[in-house]
């Protein structure tokens, strides 16, 4: 089996059960793991006998930890990294030390696993394949508003923590008041729920009760044939560009799945 410096290793969003094999074998046998928080780490490696030392990396120490990966891995030494759940790197830590790992040319490789995006859109209802992720939604409701208003033509996924999730939804409500979403939260454990309807049915829903667990949800994408007349300010833009009316349609036509016809026509009738 070809041997690597550093491993990129998903660990269990949930069930301790969804961890892989490989996972187990690679975090025996390296001799350091990096990880955000050594409490939640340790819970996991205690659960199978996994020996292997830990030190913290975690997004306030990013940088000064390059030199110490550098002394280890210089010294002969292999490193895997972990979040607390899920796969590094998507909306974790661990960019900044592959980026200056890959440029000094150390063997670098990820092991599938775990990932709570996934996990969720594998269960609910789409027309296709396309999405936007945006991971952790901002906090204030001008950003979130503008994010909805952005990608209003593309099925839109993101985290959100339990405490903020209801005034998330109304931020959300008040952009595309008549919206469908999905929420997914605890996704692989004994409570684990899915619930996908109107935006307004959702906030019911949720109101009636405290919502615990890490939030997994998609705002369902703005039916692009009916909203031709939303598109006016774009075909405008690409018109003070000098752009001509067959090339507006075919740039709009692809980025929002509309009919090519349909927006030549609109444009003519600017």
């Amino acid at each position: 089996m070809k041997e690597y410096d550093f491993y990129i290793v998903p660990t269990p969003i949930g069930n301790l059960g969804d961890i892989t094999l490989r996972a187990i074998e690679v975090l025996r046998s390296v001799d350091v793991i990096a990880c955000e928080d050594s409490r939640v780490t340790q819970k996991l490696l205690n659960h199978f006998d996994i020996k292997t030392k830990c030190i913290s990396y975690h997004k306030f120490n990013e940088k000064e930890r390059i030199d110490k990966f550098f002394e280890l891995l210089n010294d002969g030494k292999k490193i895997a990294l972990v979040s607390d759940a899920g796969t590094p790197l998507i909306c974790d830590p661990g960019a900044v030390i592959i980026d200056e790992l890959r440029k000094s040319g150390f063997r670098i490789t990820a092991l599938p696993g775990a990932n709570a995006v996934v996990t969720f859109l594998s269960q609910i209802p789409r027309a296709d394949e396309k999405f936007t992720f945006v991971g952790f939604l901002p906090k204030t409701q001008s950003q979130i508003e503008g994010i909805v208003n952005k990608y209003k033509y593309s099925d839109i996924v993101f985290y959100e923590s339990p405490n903020r999730i209801m005034k998330t939804l109304e931020f959300i409500k008040g952009v595309r008041p008549d919206c469908h979403v999905a929420i997914g939260r605890e996704l692989t454990k004994v409570f684990e729920e899915i619930v996908t309807d109107e935006i307004s049915k959702i906030i019911e829903y949720f109101n009636s009760g405290m919502i615990k667990g890490e939030i997994v949800g998609m705002v369902y994408r703005k039916q692009a044939e009916n909203t031709l007349i939303d598109l006016d300010d774009k075909i405008k833009t690409l018109q003070d560009k000098n752009f001509k009316a067959k090339d507006i349609s075919i740039i709009l036509s692809s980025l929002f799945d509309i009919n090519k016809n349909d927006v030549y026509k609109r444009v003519l009738e600017l």
